[in-house]
């Protein structure tokens, strides 16, 4: 299951720049997860201040 980043991101873009596979993006208020790219390797929810990114 891909990765999801909650509301309570603070839209850093610490994440962003953790995902080896760039499926990370700048959203409306938040950052989202492109779940036909992320490889749920978890390396966003290790670097996220705030614990947004989680599976699904």
């Amino acid at each position: 299951m891909a990765y999801i980043i909650s509301d309570d991101c603070l839209s850093c873009g610490a994440c962003e720049a953790e995902c080896p596979v760039s499926a990370i993006s700048e959203g409306d208020g938040k950052y989202v997860i492109d779940a036909d790219t992320c490889v749920e390797c978890g390396a966003c929810a290790g670097v996220c201040p705030v614990s947004a990114p989680s599976a699904e």
